[in-house]
């Protein structure tokens, strides 16, 4: 087995604006194997909230370049490295060598007949007239999901409704709310027909929702990063989303999926903005999943080549076996 880590820069088309941050581009890690004339690839954004960097990325994945090229398998990597990017990478390169050296696709290996998602577009903060104009802008995407924070959260999204009567909106706050706001944001919530509130509270703070009633659902994103953390924020969130920076890769997040699932509660899979390759294995995800959040590329000035088809509606064709898996 050969490793190779490479990093890229892709530029966004403009700049994304969530709760504390701002975004102009990405700086994917890259990780290709190669064994007996096939390779798999992976790519990693990282998470930004627990101090990945590209750089720390890079160095977690040299400290296992022996062991991975001496013979380590995908399940050797789960214990071998700790949920983040940097196993995210490496566990996708590892799902896409085993489908190319098998000949098989990940739907033939994982036993699953696939459907094309239909993902969310995403709208960063900005002037109610600007969040707006962009979901206006977004016009062929049934499904929005819009970015708030403390700052007249109500008026921008009256302004999008305005704009949008027909879409099905999505909000996420990023930790941005006290329980005092999302307690007298909620009756304007349902009148404005909101699908479904995303970690509206501080990660760690879950507990303040204990007992909480809320008509809208509920979503946990930075509350519960990977399968370890699952079992004490599961408890207040109807909704669980999940993504393969945060928990280390396709195999962890299909173990979070399964067990959401068998605990009644509705599964997404999100995105930390990365390219298709990032959106490839995502997509096997989402096949389980109510909420899709895979519009990554469409944030981007530039998708990798082969990259996945974004139709009218919000339909996402099929990953290309080429592209990954």
């Amino acid at each position: 087995m050969r490793m190779t880590i490479d990093t890229h820069r892709f530029a966004l088309r403009a700049p994304f604006v969530i709760t504390g941050h701002t975004f102009t581009e990405i700086n994917p890690v890259w990780v290709h194997l190669e064994s007996e004339g096939h390779t798999g690839r992976g790519e990693a954004i990282g998470v930004y909230y627990t101090g990945e960097t590209t750089e720390s990325m890079v160095s977690q994945l040299e400290s296992v370049r022996t062991e991975v090229e001496a013979g380590a398998t995908r399940t050797d990597i789960q214990h071998l490295l700790p949920a983040g990017g940097a196993r995210n990478a490496l566990d996708c390169a590892y799902w896409d060598l085993e489908c190319k050296s098998s000949g098989t696709t990940i739907w033939q290996l994982l036993g699953l007949v696939p459907h094309e998602l239909n993902t969310v577009a995403t709208i960063g903060i900005g002037t109610p007239e600007a969040m707006a104009q962009q979901a206006r802008d977004y016009h062929s995407f049934e499904k929005l999901k819009i970015k708030l924070d403390g700052d007249s959260p109500l008026e921008k999204l009256r302004a999008i409704r305005h704009a949008r009567p027909e879409a099905s909106l999505v909000i996420d706050v990023n930790q941005g709310w006290s329980l005092q706001e999302l307690t007298d944001y909620l009756p304007a919530l349902e009148e404005l027909h909101i699908a479904m509130v995303e970690q509206p509270l501080a990660r760690g703070t879950d507990t303040q929702l204990e007992g909480f009633s809320s008509a809208i659902p509920l979503g946990a994103d930075e509350s519960c990063l990977d399968l370890a953390e699952y079992d004490s924020v599961a408890p207040f969130y109807d909704v669980i989303n999940i993504k393969l920076d945060k928990c280390g890769g396709l195999t962890e997040a299909l173990a979070i999926a399964t067990r959401a699932t068998e605990d009644g509660k509705s599964v997404m899979v999100g995105n930390m903005t990365g390219t298709s390759l990032s959106m490839a294995p995502s997509y096997v995800v989402g096949q389980s999943c109510e909420f899709v959040d895979i519009d990554g590329p469409v944030l981007l000035a530039e998708d990798v080549p082969g990259g996945l088809v974004y139709r009218e509606g919000g339909t996402v064709g099929l990953p290309e076996p080429e592209l990954w898996g």
